[in-house]
């Protein structure tokens, strides 16, 4: 027996990593009948065979995503740019609270810093406390700074197509040879180059590449309307301080959070994402009752 870590799952095949070389493994049956896939980034046991090996069982997780479907995720690189295509703050803050309910952390990358300055949205992401880092895939500048943020830990490359996710994992490390596609001028956006998500080994760090923003669960969150606060680390020391329990930091008076927001201790974009998603859990809340 061996144990090791899924970097790939296809077709029904699970390569495994054990440091000492990968093994392409299939699933006990028992897996399928309980209803349990196999996922990257899974620390598994594995029983060589003539042919490969066999997956006899995975190891409690950390955490897991279906979309993209990937477990024991330590942060979300979440690649974002003020260039082509431009990015959506909302959206990126739908995925980061996805990121903070499953307990990962979140670097902000904010990519094609040569041809549009992303100054801004690095000011706006650490003032609420998040690692971010200013790069270019061209120019290699935060290349190196983003090493040392991968160092150590499992992180899921995340982004909008045409970002330049790939573009950027190769300029960490070349030999990786992932292929990048071309912006369309038409749809503001790319290619999809990333057709399944795998985990690759760099430098004392491991990473997943996956799908674009589409392929990122966040359409269907969950969240109920209370729980969102909590998701947004800049308003943690704000609560439990309004004059009324039950606050929404919506519009209520007496609200610490947007108190907060006036002194301009909480940036104003994240507090508009923050009100979107409460009322789009508020909304999904209603409708689920009325079932």
């Amino acid at each position: 027996m061996a144990e090791g870590i899924i970097t790939k799952a296809l077709s029904g095949f699970y390569y495994v990593d054990t440091g000492s070389g990968t093994v392409t493994c299939r699933a006990r049956g028992r897996f399928r009948h309980a209803n349990i896939r196999p996922l990257v980034g899974d620390r598994v046991t594995i029983t060589l065979t003539s042919d490969g090996g066999m997956v006899d069982e995975i190891h409690p997780r950390k955490n897991e995503f279906s979309r993209p479907p990937v477990a024991n995720i330590d942060q979300m690189v979440l690649v974002v740019s003020r260039a082509v295509p431009v990015a959506d703050t909302f959206l990126m803050d739908r995925m980061i609270a996805v990121a903070e309910h499953y307990g990962a952390d979140t670097v902000i990358c904010v990519n094609k810093n040569d041809l549009e300055s992303g100054r801004e949205l690095y000011d706006v992401y650490t003032h609420a406390g998040f690692r971010a880092v200013l790069t270019s895939a061209q120019t290699g500048e935060g290349i190196d700074e983003l090493r040392q943020l991968l160092k150590g830990k499992v992180s899921a490359f995340a982004g909008n197509s045409g970002v330049g996710k790939s573009s950027i994992l190769n300029a960490i490390d070349p030999a990786l040879s992932i292929s990048t596609g071309q912006i369309s001028q038409k749809l503001g956006r790319g290619r999809h180059t990333t057709r399944h998500v795998e985990l690759f080994s760099v430098n004392g760090a491991m990473i997943a590449d996956t799908p674009g923003f589409s392929m990122f669960d966040t359409d269907d969150m969950g969240f109920a309307p209370e729980e969102i606060q909590h998701l947004f680390r800049e308003f943690a020391p704000y609560l439990g301080k309004c004059a009324y329990n039950d606050c929404a930091h919506v519009a209520e008076r007496g609200c610490a959070v947007l108190d907060a927001l006036r002194a301009g201790d909480i940036e104003r974009s994240r507090h508009e994402s923050y009100v979107g998603l409460y009322r789009q859990a508020k909304a999904h809340n209603q409708w689920e009752l009325k079932k």
